[in-house]
């Protein structure tokens, strides 16, 4: 799918109602602008609650406390 969108005078997008579709994108959601040579890459963050039990597993011996943190 190829969409084609317009600079507002505000610097502002409308992101095109096939890939709102596509991406199930909801006003509030929040995306990230990643400059990428001569690209730009827009990237949906998904919400906090996605990440419940994405490190499932990991390792959490070697994890230091704040109060261990020199602090200067």
């Amino acid at each position: 799918m190829v969409a084609l969108t317009t600079i507002s005078s505000k610097y502002q997008i409308v992101i095109p109602r096939d890939v709102r579709k596509q991406f199930n994108l909801q006003p509030g959601q929040k995306i990230m602008f990643i400059p990428y040579q001569k690209t730009i890459r827009l990237v949906i963050v998904p919400p906090i609650e996605e990440a419940l039990g994405m490190f499932k597993g990991m390792n959490t011996d070697n994890l230091r406390e704040e109060e261990d943190e020199e602090r200067r």
